[in-house]
C-alpha cells in the first residue's frame, strides 16, 4: 500500500511538473526543442491519414448498413468476439413480402403473376448486395481497422514516448542553464553558502564552497542532459520509422480500394443484369411496360420514351415489346401491302437500338438509321408502322426516338 502511494504521489508530482511546463512553453517562458521540418511534415501526414481514414471507414459502413441501429449491434459483436447473426437484406425482405402477397392474392392472376416474377428478382439483388458487403467488409473496412487500431495505436504510443522524452530534455536543459548562472554568481561573490532550491531538494547535503558545489551541480546537470538528449534521439528516430511508414499504409490501402471499386463494379452489374432479365420478363408476358405514342396526330397525347434527351434515352435499355397485330382481337389484321400511310401524322424517327424482326410483318432496325413512321386507328398503341425505302413493317415504339 505504502509503495502504491508513492507511485501515486510521484506520477503526481511528474503530471504537475508537466503541466507547468507545457504552461511555460505556451507563454514563452521555458525553452522548447523543436523537432526538424521533415519530422513535422512526417507527422502532419500520419494526423492527416488518421483523420481521413476514420472518416472514410464511418461512411463506408453507412454506405454498406444504412440503418445505424444494425451498425451498434455489429459493433457489440465485434467488441464481445462473438459471431454477427446473419440479417436478411432490404431486397430479400422486400421479395418475402411480394411472394407471399402473390400467394394470397391469386399467384395465377396477372398481378400475382407479376408480383412472383418481381420478388424472384428482388431476391437475386438482395443476394448480390449481401455478397457485395460482405467482399466490401473483407477487402475494404477490415484493412482501415486494422490501421487505426494497429498501426496507428503503435504510433500514438511512440509518439506520447517522444514527447515525454523531449520534455525531460527540456527540463535538464533548463536545470544546466541555472546551474551555470549559479555557478558563475558563486564565482564572482565569493563563498556565500548556495541555494539550491531550483535544483536540488531541501535536505540535499552542503559541503566543500559554494563554487565546488554548484561545479559538482553543473557535472551533474551536464551528465543528466547527455542521457536525457541519448534517450530523445533514440525515440526521435524510433518514431520517424514508424512515420515514414504511413507510405506503405497508403499503398495498401489504395490496393484495398481498387477491390473495393471492383466488388462495387460486379454488385451493380449484377443489379442491372437481373432487372434488365425482369423487365425483358414483364415485357413478354404483359406487352410493353410504358404507354404508347400517337394516333393518327402530328404530336403525342404524352410524351414518348424516346423523347428524352438522348444522354437519358442511351443510359436506357429497350423493352422488348409484345408481338400483336395491327386491329384489335377479333378483328382481322391489315395487310401490310394494302396499307397506306395516312395524308398527315408521319413522323421521322432514329433508331436507338438494332432490332431483329420476328416475323415478316415486322421490319428489322438497325441502330442510328432514320426511318418514317406512323400510326394506324385501331393499332397497338406500343407499335408504329415504319417505311425505309421501299420496305415497310411494324416497329416497336420503345426502340425509336420520335423526331419533332
Amino acid at each position: 500500500m505504502d509503495f502504491n502511494m508513492k507511485k501515486l504521489a510521484s506520477d503526481a508530482g511528474i503530471f504537475f511538473t508537466r503541466a507547468v511546463q507545457f504552461t511555460e512553453e505556451k507563454f514563452g517562458q521555458a525553452e522548447k526543442t523543436e523537432l526538424d521540418a521533415h519530422f513535422e511534415n512526417l507527422l502532419a501526414r500520419a494526423d492527416s491519414t488518421k483523420n481521413w481514414t476514420e472518416k472514410i471507414l464511418r461512411q463506408t459502413e453507412v454506405l454498406l448498413q444504412p440503418n445505424p441501429s444494425a451498425r451498434v449491434e455489429e459493433f457489440l459483436y465485434e467488441k464481445l468476439d462473438r459471431k454477427v447473426p446473419s440479417r436478411v437484406t432490404n431486397g430479400e425482405l422486400l421479395a418475402q413480402y411480394m411472394a407471399e402477397a402473390a400467394s394470397e392474392l391469386g399467384p395465377t392472376t396477372p398481378y400475382g403473376k407479376t408480383l412472383t416474377k418481381v420478388a424472384e428478382a428482388e431476391k437475386r439483388l438482395g443476394a448480390a448486395e449481401r455478397d457485395f458487403i460482405h467482399t466490401a467488409s473483407i477487402n475494404f473496412l477490415t484493412p482501415l481497422r486494422n490501421f487505426l487500431e494497429g498501426d496507428w495505436k503503435t504510433i500514438s504510443k511512440e509518439r506520447r514516448l517522444l514527447q515525454n522524452r523531449r520534455l525531460d530534455l527540456d527540463a535538464c536543459k533548463a536545470r544546466l542553464k541555472k546551474a551555470k548562472a549559479a555557478e558563475a554568481k558563486a564565482t564572482c561573490e565569493g563563498d556565500t553558502v548556495p541555494d539550491f532550491q531550483e535544483t536540488r531538494p531541501r535536505n540535499y547535503i552542503l559541503s566543500a564552497s559554494a563554487s565546488a558545489l554548484w561545479n559538482d551541480e553543473v557535472d551533474k546537470s551536464e551528465q543528466e542532459l547527455r542521457v536525457a538528449q541519448t534517450e530523445f534521439d533514440r525515440q526521435a528516430e524510433v518514431t520517424r520509422l514508424l512515420l515514414e511508414g504511413i507510405s506503405s499504409t497508403h499503398v495498401n490501402h489504395l490496393r484495398c480500394l481498387h477491390e473495393f471499386v471492383e466488388s462495387q463494379t460486379t454488385y451493380y452489374a449484377q443489379c442491372y443484369r437481373h432487372m434488365l432479365d425482369l423487365q425483358k420478363q414483364l415485357g413478354s408476358s404483359q406487352g410493353a411496360i410504358f404507354p404508347g405514342t400517337f394516333v393518327g396526330t402530328t404530336e403525342p397525347a404524352s410524351p414518348p420514351l424516346s423523347s428524352t434527351s438522348p444522354t437519358t434515352t442511351a443510359a436506357t435499355m429497350p423493352v422488348e415489346p409484345s408481338v400483336t397485330g395491327l386491329a384489335p382481337p377479333g378483328e382481322t389484321a391489315l395487310c401490310l401491302e394494302e396499307v397506306a400511310p395516312p395524308a398527315s401524322g408521319t413522323r421521322k424517327a432514329r433508331v436507338l437500338y438494332d432490332y431483329e424482326a420476328a416475323d415478316s410483318s415486322e421490319l428489322a432496325l438497325l441502330a442510328d438509321e432514320l426511318i418514317t413512321v406512323y400510326s394506324l386507328p385501331g393499332m397497338d398503341p406500343d407499335w408504329l408502322i415504319g417505311e425505309r425505302g421501299n420496305k415497310k413493317g411494324r416497329v416497336p415504339v420503345t426502340y425509336l426516338e420520335l423526331l419533332s
